[in-house]
């Protein structure tokens, strides 16, 4: 069976440096990365209405179209967002994207040898904004990522048909569009500090916490 290059590629990390990978599954949370701030959209629950606002804008902006020359905002699709919105039953909508966690668990267990110019692996973080970034011409598709942050976070990176990383949050390059087009003000781009509890979670331990709050409270 013929494979293409990111199969070869992956099957050659996982002989040759698979105990990389759980070798850095460490992780120890901190509010500073390399000692700057990180700014991040933050949530509030109280607020979100579900509509999916955010989703339409982040797709139409980070997946724009050209045409006849000119680039435009994209479509829309919601499946092409990198922030998403869980809905449950009882009623709750967890809106969750990149945590832009301080000690990256994803770029941590990526398997990929860092770049001997950059200093970066396949899967890194962008010096500026500290967002998260893949090169796809170095990554292998292993999911080693996505794998990382579901198991030590809030499982926000969705592999694509090759296996590479999506989903991660990009800030649309320091001016959150599904900030400004929330109808409800239900997100806010704001430093991040270890004082927010509801950060690194999971949407199935946010919606817990929101049922906790909106109905078992009320019955008591």
């Amino acid at each position: 069976m013929a494979i293409n290059r990111k199969q070869f590629l992956h099957g050659l990390m996982l002989g040759t440096g698979g105990a990389a990978i759980a070798a850095n599954l460490g992780f120890i949370s901190t509010g500073l990365y390399n000692n700057k701030s990180i700014k991040a959209i933050v949530i509030d629950f109280d607020k979100c209405a579900g509509c999916r606002t955010c989703e339409t804008i982040c797709s139409a902006n980070n997946h724009p179209v050209n045409i006849a020359g000119l680039q435009l905002k994209g479509l829309g699709n919601p499946e092409l967002s990198n922030i998403r919105v869980w809905h449950y039953n009882p009623p709750a909508d967890v809106p969750v994207t990149c945590y832009l966690c301080a000690d990256a668990p994803c770029v941590e267990a990526c398997p990929v040898k860092p770049h001997p110019e950059t200093g970066r692996k396949a899967l890194y973080r962008d010096e500026t904004l500290q967002t998260i970034w893949n090169d796809r011409d170095r990554c292998i598709g292993c999911q080693s990522c996505a794998n990382a942050c579901k198991e030590q976070r809030g499982g926000v990176i969705f592999p694509d048909e090759e296996g590479s990383p999506t989903s991660m949050c990009t800030l649309c390059g320091g001016d959150p569009q599904c900030i400004l087009h929330c109808p409800y003000e239900a997100l806010s781009y704001l430093e991040i500090t270890d004082s927010m509890p509801l950060r690194n979670l999971s949407p199935d331990l946010l919606a817990q916490k929101l049922y906790e709050k909106y109905y078992e409270q009320k019955s008591n």
